[in-house]
């Protein structure tokens, strides 16, 4: 795990090094109080991010079977919400093509 942060925090230097910094932004530690900080939450992020995903992947090789949804259940749920969808769009193009003739109701 550290080998993977450690390379992480690596990569987001090299990235940032790679473009000019226009006058007065931030150049990273030892160039101000601001820099050090801004580069202290951004390894801190790509520490946490590193770290949620290692233990993402080591839960599943830990339990394969996750309770994913079948596949069944999402061609019932996609089918549920294009009929939905039909039914409010057949009821609006109704109502806007009798609109003049539903005011006396």
């Amino acid at each position: 795990m550290k080998t993977t942060a450690a390379r992480a925090r690596r990569t987001v230097r090299r990235a940032t090094r790679l473009h000019p910094v226009p006058y007065g932004a931030s150049r990273g530690p030892g160039h101000g109080r601001r820099g050090a900080r801004t580069w202290a939450r951004a390894n801190g992020a790509v520490l946490r991010l590193t770290t949620r995903v290692q233990e993402g992947l080591q839960e599943a090789a830990r339990r394969p079977d996750r309770g994913d949804i079948s596949t069944t259940t999402v061609i019932i749920w996609v089918a549920a919400v294009t009929g939905a969808v039909l039914i409010a769009g057949t009821i609006a193009v109704v109502i806007a093509k009798y609109n003049g003739k539903l005011n006396g109701l």
